[in-house]
């Protein structure tokens, strides 16, 4: 039927314990794969190979449930393709994190009264490592706790001695293919962090703020302009308006005077400004915003720097010395006790970029930096996914990376931080400048007037070489050439522009055009269960350990999974959690009583000839689900995998295989024989597609059952092509007798496990020889002396005929209904009467009538409910 281990012995390791305790299995577990090196690749092996490396996370982070998740669909995709026979490489590592760990160790210093510069640069490094070395990389440990199947012997670090020679070498190389440069430009300056930052480590929340209306110039020569940053003011070298515009056509050319300062500054003319906006004029402010920046380099103005590098006002006069928005206040008044104020608006919520680290309100600031020329880095990132080298799942996220990579700006890659890659440029005496290399000694020392410079790279910059620089690059390494391209990225869509995109650049240019990875599978980001976004300042976010001890971190796992729809966000609360363990005691209890009903996996499965509809059924829908789940691991699609697998492994082996085979196991016999190694063989499938997401609790029962080693080195099943339609058929008819009186029963008021006298009209249907499984799947006493049927149900071809005058208060049961039909009919009357008025229907808005329809549908159906329940009760 399928390819599994019909060769094995199966030998049970043990019994099981009546209930699945995870905290006395996962550790013992993990260690064990550890030790025996399930998780460690071969390069030398001439197996295909397939490779994930994981998104490295902080060194100073903690798991937490976006981790979680994202680890947990590596680990299912990782085991799978282990158990299929590819050479699998799932490499772990860790960023350096520069802003983050800086702060870390700047914190230590600051309770001891110091600063980092007290100790200077050499002994403040020596003492970040330090703090790594005891502190950092707790999340690893974490990530074992998950179950995750690395390499550990292969785990790096961004800043480990041969990442540092790859970054240095592609920094060089960059550098003389004049793809990095220096310049003054617009940056994100951090004035706690004091350094440049990346887009990604800005978070934009709305602020309460003030829109401030000034007047420009005198008399005719008057313009009004409209700012949220009054401080900038000081900094204002031009007044820009568009070239179209007539109401300012006589000014443009001109100078004005400039309020609270001794200059005048011209009005330019710029497409850029949208005359439809505000008064159709803005000011500019080169030196401190980016677009004023653009506007400045266009028409030569003068770039004014107006504060320091901690956001303090610098410019001579009454607001030196002063901070930004003390300085915005005083500005403010000074203007209004001139009459320039013409308009104030407060509060005034606008988008407001803060530090990710800090909190701090970003500074768009002028300064010298490094940059990455990304022009054609850029292109050819786009051209792999639009000539399909790189695939990106979902699909409908190419637009995002098309209209990210087709217009990127060039790449700030210096930061002023310690902790970090220093930037490998030297300076010289006479103003030489010169790169250097791995193995590349410096020009000269600083005795001679040689100094190196002074900032670090972005971590983005480490970061992107990940694909190869953990492979070994720029050495040609056994691993580089087994292991490179990369089979999947498996990340967020949040830092698709980022990581993802720095990443194609850069393994672009220094691969020889090989791509980094040959799939991008992108996800969403996990949510409460109410959609909102988890979050340390909220109440809603959730230690994923505290779930873990709780209920085991493979409910954790089912819940992320099961969750997992391609791009999109995942919602999870705690009684989604529990409900996967639930999931995993029902796998647990259903193995432990197939295991004392004669389970076996032993010899090899029986002829279809030899086996009862049931077991043909069963093994054909074990079939159908192979199939289905391979199809969906293919697609990326892990929410639509894990229900499939929740329902089979629920629904059709426990609740209805289970129960159907359960009077063949009474029965004994051959044909109970042959039920146990059908069972054998489901459970066996069931547990091997179930352990890439679920893996404790099924490798403890798949060794139980089998005698196997491991599940992780087991193969994956296979779908045989057997079908049997008609037995599937068969037992949908089963199924549907089952539930149709099922319902009866619940309606009548019987308690599910109640027994009534029934006799079952079954000649002439398939459902003949199961008469014995539906009777004990209902409890269907036979009929007996003085059998009376009170009721008669029609289902599938057959009929069922119950005997409930022993079985409920009949009286009651009439009175119950007729008191809910009254009040059925009671709702059914009123909704009526308002749908038929046609004053409340003139002045009710849709979404109430659309209420008050939806109420006499409701109605219509319980009454029909109601008074069918009431025909099918015995006569008095």
């Amino acid at each position: 039927m399928t390819e599994n281990s019909q060769q094995q012995t199966p030998v049970p390791t043990s019994e099981l314990p009546t209930q699945y305790a995870p905290a006395e299995v996962e550790g013992a577990l993990y260690a064990r794969w550890v030790d025996r090196g399930y998780f460690t690749a071969d390069a030398k092996s001439e197996k295909e190979p397939y490779t994930i490396v994981i998104p490295p996370p902080n060194v100073t982070g903690a798991l937490h449930l976006g981790h979680a998740y994202q680890v947990t669909l590596m680990d299912a995709l990782t085991r799978r393709k282990r158990m299929q026979g590819y050479e699998t490489l799932w490499l772990p590592g860790m960023d350096h994190a520069g802003i983050a760990t800086q702060n870390k160790v700047e914190q230590q210093l600051a309770e001891e009264g110091k600063s980092r510069h007290d100790v200077g640069r050499e002994a403040f490094v020596e003492k970040t490592w330090q703090w790594k070395n005891e502190y950092g990389g707790r999340i690893l440990g974490q990530l074992k706790r998950l179950g995750a199947g690395l390499d550990w012997s292969r785990e790096r670090f961004t800043m480990d001695e041969g990442l540092s020679r790859a970054v240095q070498k592609i920094f060089k190389d960059l550098f003389e293919d004049g793809l990095i440069y220096r310049a003054e430009r617009i940056i994100n300056w951090c004035p706690r962090c004091l350094t440049a930052i990346s887009d990604i480590e800005v978070d934009y929340q709305d602020d309460d703020g003030e829109l401030v209306s000034l007047k420009y110039g005198e008399g005719d020569e008057t313009v009004v302009v409209a700012t949220t940053r009054v401080e900038t003011m000081l900094g204002d070298t031009a007044v820009a308006v568009h070239p179209d515009d007539e109401r300012y056509a006589h000014l443009i050319g001109k100078r004005i005077k400039l309020p609270l300062t001794d200059r005048t500054i011209p009005v330019v003319a710029d497409t850029h400004v949208d005359p439809e906006f505000g008064t159709g004029a803005v000011k500019v402010t080169p030196a401190h915003d980016p677009n004023d920046f653009a506007i400045g380099q266009r028409h030569d103005l003068e770039t004014l720097t107006i504060m320091d590098e901690r956001a303090v006002i610098t410019v001579p006069g009454p607001f030196e010395g002063l901070d930004r928005f003390e300085a915005r206040s005083a500005i403010v008044a000074a203007l209004r006790e001139q009459g320039r104020i013409v308009a104030e608006k407060r509060p005034y919520v606008h988008s407001v970029g803060h530090c990710s680290r800090c909190k701090t309100t970003i500074e768009p600031r002028l300064s010298l930096q490094w940059w990455v020329k990304v022009e054609t880095l850029a292109a050819a990132a786009g051209d792999a996914v639009r000539d399909g080298r790189v695939a990106l799942h979902p699909k409908d996220m190419e637009k995002r990376y098309f209209d990210w990579v087709d217009n990127l700006n060039d790449w700030c890659i210096s930061r002023q931080l310690w902790w970090g890659h220093r930037i490998p440029v030297w300076y010289g005496p006479n103003g030489e400048v010169v790169c250097v290399g791995p193995d590349e000694q410096p020009p000269g020392t600083e005795a001679e007037g040689w100094t190196q410079d002074e900032d670090v790279l972005d971590t983005w910059f480490s970061s992107g070489l990940w694909p190869f620089s953990t492979l070994g690059w720029p050495e040609q390494t056994e691993d580089l050439a087994k292991f490179y391209p990369t089979s999947v990225l498996l990340t967020g869509h949040d830092i698709i522009f980022f990581w993802v995109v720095r990443m194609m650049m850069f393994g672009l240019y220094s691969m020889d055009g090989q791509i980094p990875f040959k799939t991008v599978a992108l996800t969403g980001l996990v949510r409460d269960e109410f959609g909102k976004k988890m979050s340390k300042s909220n109440p809603n976010a959730v230690d994923p350990i505290d779930w873990m001890d709780a209920y085991g971190s493979d409910a954790v796992r089912f819940t992320l999974a099961r969750g997992a729809n391609p791009g999109a966000d995942v919602p999870i609360g705690e009684d989604w959690v529990q409900a996967s363990r639930n999931f995993a005691n029902k796998i647990w209890n259903a193995t432990r009583f197939a295991l004392m009903n004669g389970a076996t996996i032993e010899g090899p499965l029986p002829e279809p000839s030899e086996m009862t509809a049931t077991d043909r059924w069963i093994l054909s829908r074990l079939n159908k689900t192979v199939a289905e789940v391979d199809a969906f691991y293919d697609d990326y699609q892990f929410a639509k995998l894990s229900d499939s697998l929740y329902h089979f492994a629920w629904d059709e082996v426990f609740d209805w295989y289970v129960e159907l085979s359960k009077t063949t196991f009474m029965a004994g016999g051959e044909p109970a024989k042959v039920s146990g190694r059908v069972l054998g063989e489901v459970l066996d499938v069931t547990l091997r597609l179930l352990h890439p997401v679920v893996p404790f609790v099924t490798e403890t029962l798949w060794t139980t059952l089998t005698g196997g080693e491991s599940l992780v080195v087991a193969d994956w099943p296979s779908d045989s092509g057997f079908r049997d339609e008609a037995a599937e058929k068969e037992i949908a008819t089963l199924q549907q007798v089952v539930t149709e009186v099922r319902r009866f029963k619940g309606e009548q008021g019987l308690k599910p496990g109640q027994r009534v006298p029934a006799r079952l009209t079954l000649d002439g249907t398939a459902l003949a020889a199961h008469e014995p499984a539906i009777r004990q799947l209902l409890k269907l006493q036979e009929e007996g002396e003085g059998f009376a049927a009170t009721a008669t149900l029609p289902v599938a071809g057959a009929e069922v005929a119950l005997d409930l005058s022993g079985a409920i208060d009949v009286a009651a049961e009439r009175k119950r209904l007729a008191k809910d039909l009254a009040a059925a009919e009671k709702d059914k009357a009123q909704a009526e009467g308002k749908l038929g008025n046609e004053k409340f229907l003139g002045k009710a808005p849709e979404k109430v009538v659309e209420g008050i329809r939806a109420r006499l549908a409701k109605a219509d159906e319980d009454i029909a409910r109601i008074q069918a329940q009431l025909e099918r009760l015995p006569q008095a």
